[in-house]
């Protein structure tokens, strides 16, 4: 072998269609928009588990680490596919900021349009700038997510683009791999597995990917599916909608989920539970996640361990479950929120002496 060669190349991870391409919808007619999306860590949860004197074993189950940062490109990658198969030279969304980012990826990559509709003042500033990057055309309306998604939901009917919010099916068909890949990482199936809800497609596509690895006998028994939805935005725990919702956790603050029945089918057959965290519960969970086990996940994605650690207060595990927690986001979607729970930087001069006192009792 000559200078500068090398081996033949290792084979890498191809995205989620190609690595599960006999359980999604797709034909070799498909063409394939892909970020090489999915592979994302199973985090086994150490340091938190002996803070906190939980008896359980805790994953985190990090979807941050996708290429727009959240678990939507999971969704999106099959969504554009099927957009791209059928002609479609457009594709439209509400979104509370992931989903824009997301689509507007995606959209960049298979050479068509992209079009987000979001709430104003109501999304998180790294993920609007995502959207705008990628080149989306990005309309702020003065309205919540569900008045845009109903105006979304209208266009549609009107002119030949593609709807690509988690109403799509084919998203949901996306998001389900990450269920075949918990259970390819884990090696065995979760006793629990706890996620946000807000528009609720997530569990749902949890719940249908758990399910088909069943019935493809690639696994032996299925998890209780746990949902927790922020107390300000949680119609599907008070039976109905909200008009107004409210929480600092913006990828979840929604009044009307799309996956609402889902969400429910999901809680039901699995014989589990959909409850409500506090913004004070999110936070604190937020913080911990980040400063005791490494990992900066955006709010929303911490009210799966908000809701685990009510739970665990109320007795509601055994002894050594294990509990499987899915971070949706990274925290640099949302970066503001990091100075509501942790104090801005000290300052000090440029000066060793007074650099020595500042850091008393710590050096």
């Amino acid at each position: 072998m000559e200078k500068g060669e090398c081996n033949s190349p290792k084979i890498s991870w191809r995205g989620i269609i190609e690595e599960y391409r006999e359980f999604l919808p797709v034909t070799d007619k498909t063409p394939i928009v892909t970020l090489k999306e999915g592979n994302t860590p199973l985090i086994k949860v150490l340091n938190l588990k002996e803070k906190l004197n939980l008896d359980l074993e805790l994953y985190f189950k990090f979807d941050g680490a996708n290429p727009t940062g959240s678990f939507k490109d999971r969704g999106m990658t099959l969504a554009l596919s099927k957009a791209m198969e059928a002609g479609s030279k457009a594709v439209i969304c509400a979104s509370t900021g992931n989903t824009s980012a997301s689509a507007a990826a995606y959209a960049a990559k298979g050479g068509i349009k992209a079009i987000v509709l979001i709430p104003e003042g109501k999304i998180a500033l790294g993920k609007l700038a995502q959207a705008l990057v990628h080149g989306a055309h990005v309309l702020q309306i003065k309205g919540n997510f569900d008045e845009a998604l109903s105006i979304v939901k209208a266009l549609v009917e009107r002119y030949p683009i593609t709807l690509v919010n988690s109403i799509n099916p084919f998203r949901l068909e996306g998001q389900k791999s990450a269920a075949f890949e918990v259970c390819d990482q884990l090696g065995f199936v979760p006793k629990y597995h706890a996620l946000p809800v807000g528009n609720a497609g997530n569990i749902t596509a949890y719940w249908k990917g758990y399910k088909e690895y069943n019935s493809a006998n690639r696994i032996s028994s299925l998890p209780v599916m746990l949902g927790f939805q922020a107390a300000g935005a949680a119609p599907i725990v008070l039976g109905k909608p909200i008009e107004k919702p409210e929480t600092v956790a913006t990828a979840i603050r929604i009044g009307n989920p799309a996956s609402w029945k889902g969400a429910v089918a999901a809680r039901d057959e699995s014989g589990g539970r959909i409850d409500a965290v506090t913004d004070g519960e999110i936070l604190n969970a937020y913080k911990l996640i980040a400063c005791i086990e490494g990992i900066f996940c955006e709010p929303a994605s911490a009210a799966s361990l908000a809701g685990v650690i009510k739970l665990y207060k109320e007795n509601y595990f055994r002894t050594g479950d294990s509990v499987v927690c899915t971070l949706t986001g990274s925290g640099l979607k949302d970066p503001d929120t990091v100075f509501k729970v942790i104090k801005e930087p000290v300052k000090v001069e440029a000066n060793i002496g007074k650099v020595e006192r500042a850091l008393e009792g710590i050096l």
